[in-house]
């Protein structure tokens, strides 16, 4: 755990001192094409089952549900004019860097379930994944992303649960790099 700490570490700095530019012409695009904050922070589930708050920039409007976005009967009109292009090029993730900074999540683990996913909850804390901190890349975002259902997506946080090495997260961080490009798997 301390190396996987450790790397999350050294990797959060450079990446920060890299995203520094991007992050801050994010920032600005976001505040410039919709009313309200840059950054939206959810409630998500973290280790253990403990709350935590993430950021992301905002893509939605303010008005949108507190759910997943799946869930929405129409997601895209909740979208900013310029939230399509942040969700599909990932860059809405970049200020969770401050999440794995501050120890609240890893670069590679599950994602965080929102604090109301109850069932995606429950069969994670069945299966033992809670026990991992939360990621901003997993092993299910590779092999699906938003398009797995959720029986499928805990199965694939199990596999990681029970393969998780520094080799295997460093397939899943240059795979993630690969999907992020392509732009696969994203549907809103």
């Amino acid at each position: 755990m301390s190396l996987k700490r450790a790397v999350d570490f050294f990797l959060v700095v450079i990446a920060s001192l890299i995203l520094l530019v991007p992050s801050l012409v994010v920032a600005l695009c976001v505040r410039f094409t919709s009313p309200g904050p840059i950054l939206y922070w959810s409630k998500r589930v973290g280790r253990f089952n403990q709350i935590f708050l993430m950021p992301k920039f905002r893509s939605m409007r303010i008005d949108t549900p507190t759910v997943a976005t799946h869930l929405l009967e129409d997601p895209d009109r909740f979208l900013t004019p310029i939230g399509s292009f942040l969700r599909k090029s990932s860059l809405d993730e970049l200020p969770q860097l401050w999440c794995i900074l501050a120890g609240k999540m890893s670069f590679v683990g599950p994602r965080p379930a929102l604090y109301n996913q109850y069932d995606l909850i429950e069969l994670r804390t069945a299966h033992g994944v809670d026990k991992l901190l939360p990621g901003l890349t997993g092993w299910a975002q590779i092999n699906g992303r938003d398009e797995l259902p959720i029986p499928e997506k805990v199965k694939f946080d199990v596999e990681y649960l029970e393969r998780r090495s520094f080799g295997f997260d460093m397939r899943i961080l240059f795979l993630t790099a690969e999907k992020v490009i392509r732009r696969k798997g994203v549907t809103h």
